[in-house]
């Protein structure tokens, strides 16, 4: 999956630098190459690299989900500690 992502973030990449030279000179380098922006090929790549802009969404997320789970395993971990800490100096715990 790993392989899968840093694809799409250097498809993503190259579209960002194509987008850039649009706007700066006016020049798009995918169609350059391609032979025009109504050649099959341009198209392809145009979809292909849309393709990875909406892989890279979950790539947003999938960060999100994984600090939540750190965040809730180092809640656990506080909560368990202060009951630790509680049951050794109280002799009272809700372990």
């Amino acid at each position: 999956m790993k392989i899968v992502n840093n694809i799409a973030l250097i498809l993503n990449i190259i579209g960002g630098i194509n987008w850039g030279l649009i706007g700066l000179f006016k020049f798009d380098l995918v169609a350059w190459i391609c032979g025009g922006q109504d050649s099959v090929f341009a198209r392809i790549i145009y979809c292909i690299v849309g393709l990875a802009a909406i892989w890279c969404i979950s790539l947003l997320f999938n960060g999100r989900d994984r600090r939540k789970r750190l965040i809730g395993s180092n809640r656990l971990l506080h909560h368990f500690g202060f009951n630790l800490i509680k049951y050794l100096f109280f002799k009272t715990a809700d372990i």
